[in-house]
């Protein structure tokens, strides 16, 4: 039995994706759970496992096309009585196709690349879900949609096209845009650049998705609010005898390792309920207060930073909340996130003292309104006070927080209260919750 393969939806608003490479040819055998193929969206990239066992039959997209949500892209062959050798000439006949077409597909599937073809020779083209969102947006007739030169696959229009579009159009006619456009980075000719800059003593790569999308992302944080930054130091030493004389207790009991970056997030929750402000976010001059916490956490993912998200974080237990950011974390780092797993959050924390950093400044996730840096706990000569008032010097472990908020709704006192509050949940932590 043939079973199909379809273009997932990898979340509520994704009409498309586009297939960055396939982890099997036609002819191999897969498992279940096996990775199939990997997809990259507007958002994140993701690999896709096999959802059964057998023998890839056919595969009917290629690399690099960009496949609307539903399509069948493959057949999995489960029959186990069926050999390797019935499909050698499948294989065959797929790379003959490749030489004489340059794809692989049917023409009964409507993948864009076929539709590329087909409408090319109607003088249309297809156009993407984001290309037609972009472009009823900004008002881009349908004769002047059609005479934009393709970057993509086969000269299909991308939305990097259209941003170039609509900057030239409004440089030459002053038409105005959605400010969103501004933030685009723009995409350069990369033939151009290496005659700029030649081999050997430059080498030029172009950003991933993942890293443009990211780049536009902080592009736009910095120009939507007023950053400010507030820096305090926690005394991290019980928390620190505490993990180190649980370690191994804990992993026994709850199936993985106890890390510093739970109780981070614990005491940010407890004081984000103290503090709804900190939690809330801006459009215009309209202020929006959740009622709930969903918490992002930075994770430097194969493909760069990337920010998943714990949801209703403040209706969990200590150990909940360690085994979500857990499997985030997981997730990010093997590319099994999906773009509803990046979406929604109300406050986001980067921990950078992973890499040994002790402060840093990080930029707000947009739409948020605040975000808490976490560096490295490091040990420290500390002067101490008992309850007489008497100072002494000790060994303490001391870590640097810094949070950077949104000034046009969080003014200094909120926001110096806010990472005092937090220093005081870690310094006076509930150990009793961990258990």
């Amino acid at each position: 039995m043939q079973v199909e393969i379809i273009m997932p939806k990898m979340g509520e608003s994704i009409q498309e994706g586009t297939i960055i490479r396939w982890a099997k040819n036609p002819g191999e055998k897969i498992e279940k759970d096996e990775t199939l193929l990997e997809i990259s969206t507007d958002k994140v990239d993701s690999e896709i496992p096999s959802p059964v066992s057998g023998i890839v039959a056919k595969i009917f997209a290629k690399e690099q096309d960009t496949v609307l949500v539903g399509t069948i892209i493959a057949y999995i062959e489960t029959d186990s009585s069926v050999s390797i050798d019935t499909y050698q000439d499948v294989i065959t006949e797929t790379t003959a196709k490749k030489s004489q077409e340059g794809t692989g597909v049917p023409q009964n599937y409507q993948l864009s690349t076929v539709q590329d073809r087909e409408q090319k020779r109607n003088a249309h083209r297809f156009y993407s879900p984001l290309v037609k969102m972009i472009a009823k947006r900004e008002g881009i007739a349908q004769r002047d949609l059609e005479k934009i030169k393709g970057s993509g696959s086969n000269g299909r229009v991308t939305k990097d096209d259209v941003i170039i579009y609509l900057e030239q159009r409004e440089r030459t006619t002053g038409a105005s845009f959605s400010n969103d456009t501004f933030f685009r980075i723009r995409s350069v000719d990369i033939l151009e650049l290496a005659k700029k800059y030649p081999l050997p003593k430059y080498r030029i790569v172009k950003m991933d998705n993942i890293q443009k999308k990211m780049a536009e992302h902080m592009i736009r944080s910095v120009n939507t609010s007023p950053h400010v930054t507030v820096v305090d130091e926690a005394d991290m030493t019980e928390i620190v005898n505490f993990r180190l004389s649980t370690l191994e207790q804990f992993e026994k009991q709850h199936g993985f390792k106890l890390t510093y970056t739970p109780f981070f997030a614990y005491a940010v929750v407890s004081t984000l309920t103290e503090f709804p402000l900190v939690n809330s976010s801006a459009e215009g001059d309209t202020i929006i207060y959740k009622n709930f916490i969903n918490l992002g956490m930075a994770v430097a993912s194969p493909n760069g930073l990337i920010v998943p998200v714990v949801r209703n974080a403040g209706e969990k237990n200590f150990v909940d909340m360690a085994q979500s950011l857990t499997d985030i974390t997981i997730r990010a780092r093997t590319k099994k996130l999906t773009p509803d797993d990046i979406v929604d959050g109300t406050f986001s924390i980067t921990n950078y003292g992973i890499f040994g950093s002790i402060i840093g400044t990080p930029i707000i996730n947009q739409p948020q309104s605040a975000i808490i840096g976490v560096g490295s706990i490091k040990k420290r000569p500390q002067v101490i006070t008992d309850d007489s008032g008497k100072d002494s010097i000790g060994i303490r472990s001391m870590v640097y927080l810094t949070l950077t908020f949104d000034h046009r709704i969080i003014d200094g006192a909120t926001g110096g209260q806010f990472l005092s509050r937090v220093k005081w949940q870690l310094e006076h932590f509930d150990f009793q919750s961990v258990k």
